[in-house]
């Protein structure tokens, strides 16, 4: 998917694990945005709208940030949340090869996942977006070396994923035994239970915050 600060409303309150007290000397440098969905770059340029999404509103959209340095803090961050299964993807030309713009395309086609997950960049720079509440528009993520997202569980904080990917090196990080199926936007998935207990957890917070 940076000028007048994009408005994501919200009651809906997503709380950090106890593990932040654990870090308090993490800071805070990600930057977010609204998704320029104007530009003809290719998907893999900034598309930055002069939009920026703060830390707290990512929050108001399910989506846990710190910036970390080492291996230590993050698997304090899996052992508090309980996470068992890890992956490391390496995202680039040199180790896909000819798939590595496939693996691209797929990525940044529309899905969610029913898993919670942690992603942690290793090396290299890159994106991750996420619908914001309207569903009409995307909040661009970007990554670096370091930057932590926490997607929590749309069961227990009413959060539906839908991810674009482009990172160089990455860890994933899961509470039990990955499925690793991404479910594509379609009249199928809007039916899905847990994409329809989001949706209806959001027009509960919706109906809150106008009255």
């Amino acid at each position: 998917m940076a000028g007048q600060s994009a408005s994501i409303h919200s009651t809906t309150t997503i709380k950090r694990p106890a593990t932040i007290d654990l870090l308090n000397d993490i800071k805070f440098i990600m930057k977010a945005y609204i998704y320029d969905e104007d530009s003809q770059l290719s998907p893999q340029d900034d598309h930055d709208s002069n939009q920026p999404v703060s830390v707290e509103e990512l929050e108001h959209l399910g989506v846990l940030y710190w910036s970390v340095d080492s291996i230590d803090q993050v698997n304090s961050i899996a052992t508090q949340r309980d996470y068992k299964n890890r992956d490391q993807i390496i995202c680039s030309p040199q180790a896909m090869g000819d798939i590595y713009q496939e693996k691209l395309d797929i990525f940044f086609e529309e899905h969610l996942h029913e898993d919670e997950e942690i992603r942690w960049v290793v090396e290299g720079s890159g994106y991750f977006d996420v619908r914001d509440r309207s569903d009409q528009r995307w909040v661009r993520i970007k990554v670096e070396k370091g930057d932590l997202l926490v997607l929590p569980p749309v069961d227990k904080d009413n959060y539906i994923k839908a991810m674009r990917i482009d990172v160089a090196d990455y860890f994933t990080i899961l509470k039990d035994e990955p499925k690793w199926v991404p479910l594509n936007r379609s009249s199928e998935t809007e039916s899905n239970p847990y994409r329809k207990a989001y949706v209806e957890q959001i027009g509960k917070a919706l109906t809150t915050s106008a009255s």
